[in-house]
């Protein structure tokens, strides 16, 4: 596997660590930047002349990593050639929130499923349940094949997001690469790093991804008590106080993070599943812990590799850990540089929600404020 990376922004234009040499044997380009450089045509435009023959595909973030570095206002490019392996991109358009798990099931039914060994999933970030998303991709693909990825950014605003589907940046997009041969392997892991506070309190009114009530009382009137002044700010000050879901008796949980407030019902829609009769708590920042998660998840994503570093590793963190670690975010980039080693190629964003297998269940799920980490190799 061959890989070269370029960064554009305002003040360079495009900034490239080595010459770029791949041009028309380059079979894949992603893509992550900022909505508004994203948006622009032109930068679509260059990437496509420079890499003539490669699925482009990406979408826009809450920040970029490039090697490891995190930056803002950026458009970051790697282009991969394989040996011998492929890949296929397919895409479809979300119309409702409610419509996400037929929308997974058509992706996947777009994927040719022959040597398929891994699926990378890219979706709106607003206009989508992410846990419905993932089991309608699980349920069409074959279970050997595994499915990571993640919900695309738009910094703190939450107005609107971008997707790259080998085509020009759209909303309310979902795409998908399919990686294919027999010559690649996968390794992905996923940590967080938060603390919970308070009691434990039973989801007791919920539709799917939307939370009315905890313990039969207004979930959002609840939830601006905890904030006290943060209240203001919601739903981007949200995402420093997340919430902790346990399924019934089970030590399974998932950790949740507000898209959109309702104050007319007083409803809280979140970026996946909150059942009712689960348990939620609250949750606030540990920094030690915060960057603790990012290096775990880098360890489990490297098992099985038999100490090769992998080729490629996709690092996907929430918004929410960014708004925290602020002038420390790049800790979490450095600390998985240290176990994954310098061969290894850094590229990935932040994001509205992540797509991995739990360490717990093994199942797929979707995540929020956690390090979620995709490597690649190829043998």
């Amino acid at each position: 596997m061959k890989i070269e990376q370029s960064k554009w922004t305002d003040g360079d234009g495009w900034v490239s660590t080595h010459p770029l040499v791949l041009n028309d044997t380059a079979q894949l380009a992603l893509v992550f930047g900022e909505r508004a450089v994203l948006k622009n045509p032109r930068r679509f435009q260059e990437i496509k002349e420079a890499y003539p023959c490669a699925r482009i595909f990406g979408c826009s973030t809450a920040g970029e990593i490039c090697g490891d570095q995190v930056f803002d206002n950026s458009l970051t490019v790697t282009a991969i050639s394989f040996e011998s392996a492929t890949v296929k991109v397919a895409s479809v358009t979300i119309e409702r929130i409610e419509d996400s798990k037929e929308a997974g099931e058509d992706l996947a039914r777009l994927l040719d499923k022959d040597g398929l060994v891994h699926v990378f999933v890219l979706s709106d970030g607003l206009k989508v349940n992410g846990s419905a998303l993932v089991k309608g991709l699980v349920r069409q693909l074959p279970p050997t094949v595994t499915l990571t990825g993640g919900l695309s950014g738009d910094k703190d605003r939450f107005q609107e997001t971008l997707v790259v589907g080998d085509r020009e940046p759209e909303r309310d997009l979902i795409a998908v690469a399919g990686f294919y041969g027999e010559r690649l392997k996968v390794g992905f892991g996923s940590m967080g790093g938060w603390d919970p506070f308070g009691p434990e309190r039973l989801v007791t009114r919920s539709t799917g991804n939307i939370l009315y009530e905890l313990d039969g009382k207004s979930a959002l009137s609840l939830y601006k008590n905890y904030l006290g002044e943060h209240a203001q700010g919601l739903p981007a000050t949200g995402l420093l106080f997340p919430l902790s879901i346990r399924f019934g008796e089970s030590e399974s949980r998932v950790v949740r993070t507000i898209l959109s407030v309702n104050e007319k019902d007083q409803s809280m829609v979140f970026a996946g599943d909150v059942p009712e009769d689960s348990y939620a708590q609250f949750m606030k920042a540990n920094f030690n812990r915060l960057i603790d998660g990012a290096v775990g998840a880098s360890i489990i994503s490297s098992e099985g590799f038999d100490g090769v570093s992998p080729d490629l590793a996709i690092l996907i963190s929430c918004v929410g850990r960014k708004m925290v670690l602020k002038q420390r975010i790049e800790e979490e980039v450095e600390g998985i540089r240290e176990i994954l080693g310098n061969k290894t190629i850094f590229t990935g964003f932040y994001s509205y929600g992540e797509i991995s297998p739990s360490r717990f269940s093994g199942d797929c799920e979707l995540h929020n404020q956690t390090m979620t980490i995709t490597t690649i190799l190829e043998r």
